[in-house]
């Protein structure tokens, strides 16, 4: 394999495969325990988040590689999104000493690299999944489908689905979707970025952009601004946006959808966030 071969030149390397949900954590948490310096993770978004899971509070170090279809925390770094590209990346990185200790967002426990969505959103990924098969392969149009399906068939836009709860006893008690980003962009629309959330930095705290509405006029006014900076998003008057939060939480009304890095985890009734700093040690190629 080229990118084991490249790894090896210069640095001691044991090769591990996952084989189910939750495999990765469990390797990554042996990995830390054992003292490795460095994790480098081929593998796609939700792949990277076990791993995050598994490494954080650690001093073992985590590198990425891009293995997935959309791979948005690879090229959020800055990587290419070849991954024999994105190992010569990687290996520079490392020549240069750029590991720094990044900070991360935490619901209901779990740590997530770059964001959780909530409602709306994550509907589309559960759509999604339900044709893995299709996802390597079709990965941009996919998503295009579902979210259409999703719009059209799989999501009860007839009343709000969740609140919102801020800081300062400030509600948002309408929402329909909404977006934890502890990075930005949001995604990727093939090579282009969606910005929801420009304030999410790894040394910020966390932001959140939530719908207020599903119309279609909202959908596609939203969808055309993240396409660009997103200032119009943030300002709709159908969407709440705020920034540098320490915590928050979101109450179901009744039980709703959501997911973490791109994994769907199913419905559930409420949801706490935390921006939890200086938690992973990351390689991070320059610019």
């Amino acid at each position: 394999m080229v990118i084991h071969k490249a790894l090896a030149a210069d640095h001691t390397v044991e090769v591990a495969e996952t084989n189910r949900r939750g495999h990765a954590t469990r390797l990554a948490q042996g990995a830390a325990a054992a003292g490795t310096d460095l994790v480098v993770v081929l593998g796609g978004d939700g792949t990277l988040n076990e791993v995050a899971n598994g490494l954080a509070r650690s001093r073992t170090a985590m590198a990425v590689l891009p293995g997935g279809s959309t791979n948005v925390f690879a090229r959020t770094l800055g990587l290419p999104n070849d991954p024999i590209e994105a190992t010569g990346a990687v290996l520079e990185a490392l020549e240069q000493g750029a590991v720094h200790t990044v900070g991360l967002g935490s619901v209901n426990g779990r740590y997530f690299l770059f964001h959780t969505g909530i409602g709306f959103d994550a509907a589309v990924v559960a759509q999604v999944e339900r044709r893995a098969g299709l996802k390597r392969y079709a990965g941009h149009p996919l998503y295009t489908y579902a979210t259409l399906s999703t719009w059209f068939r799989h999501y009860d836009r007839s009343r709000p689905r969740f609140a919102v709860h801020l800081p300062g006893n400030t509600v948002v008690d309408d929402a329909y979707f909404a977006v934890c980003a502890n990075t930005d962009p949001y995604t990727f629309m093939g090579k282009r970025p969606l910005h929801l959330a420009p304030d999410a930095t790894f040394d910020r705290g966390l932001a959140l952009f939530t719908l207020r509405s599903l119309s279609l006029a909202t959908i596609v006014s939203v969808t055309g601004s993240a396409m660009g900076a997103g200032s119009r998003a943030r300002r709709h008057r159908q969407s709440d946006y705020r920034s540098d939060l320490s915590e928050l939480s979101v109450r179901g009304h009744g039980s709703f959808p959501y997911q973490v890095d791109g994994d769907y985890l199913g419905e559930i009734d409420e949801l706490v966030f935390r921006h939890e700093p200086e938690a992973l040690r990351l390689v991070t190629p320059s610019p």
